[in-house]
């Protein structure tokens, strides 16, 4: 039988890459949803409706009462923080892209394109998922600011990130010990949240402001 010194040499740590298929699966999946409900609002009909129900349904809910429902659900971990995050971030995205394109479906260029026998395809790719583009950065911005903080309170609460990754929510949990000794344990990890949440929220405000076309004229 091996020794306990081949088994842990033969033993490797998973590599960060191997979370990489996770993280893409998730964005495709993000993507794919944002692409269904830009059809659905620029068609409209039945699909729409139900949609726009579903995602009302769910918005309704937090997002991160959404990743704890999920966390819980499976195994803590990195993998389970990320698609419980993502999950959470898609009524957000997708009501904000349907609502952009029921503004934008109705401008006159739009109608002039029509006019001018262009098809619904090349109207779609030309004019209406680039003016849709700016409001759904500005979502991606605002999103991460909320996912630093659903991460640090599902590591905070045990199903998270877990040792030996590193995390600020996990951070604060293991410095509750030592408040009473010292309080710098416990404050640098919650300023640096505060720190990453705060520049996220800025960075969304400043992106509206420059991607909003009647503030820059």
């Amino acid at each position: 039988m091996p020794s306990q010194v081949a088994q842990a040499k033969a033993f490797k740590k998973p590599s960060r890459w191997a979370r990489l298929p996770i993280a893409l699966r998730v964005g495709a999946f993000l993507i794919a949803l944002i692409l269904l409900m830009v059809l659905a609002g620029y068609f409209g009909g039945w699909l729409d409706q139900v949609l726009s129900v579903l995602l009302e349904a769910l918005y309704a809910l937090p997002a991160l009462l959404i990743a704890l429902l999920l966390a819980a659900i499976f195994n803590p971990g990195v993998t389970t923080s990320m698609v419980a995050i993502g999950l959470s971030a898609v009524p957000a995205f997708a009501r904000v892209a349907r609502a952009s394109v029921l503004s934008v479906k109705t401008l006159p260029y739009i109608e002039a394109a029509r006019a001018l026998g262009m098809g619904n395809g090349r109207i779609m790719l030309r004019h209406v998922l680039p003016n849709i583009m700016g409001p759904l950065v500005v979502q991606a911005s605002l999103a991460f600011a909320v996912a630093i903080l659903a991460e640090a309170a599902l590591s905070y609460l045990g199903l998270g990130t877990q040792p030996p990754n590193p995390s600020w929510g996990r951070m604060l949990r293991e410095a509750q010990s030592y408040q009473e000794l010292t309080p710098y344990p416990v404050i640098f990890p919650g300023l640096a949240i505060g720190l990453a949440v705060l520049g996220f929220n800025l960075l969304g405000d400043g992106l509206r402001d420059y991607l909003d076309p009647r503030k820059r004229s």
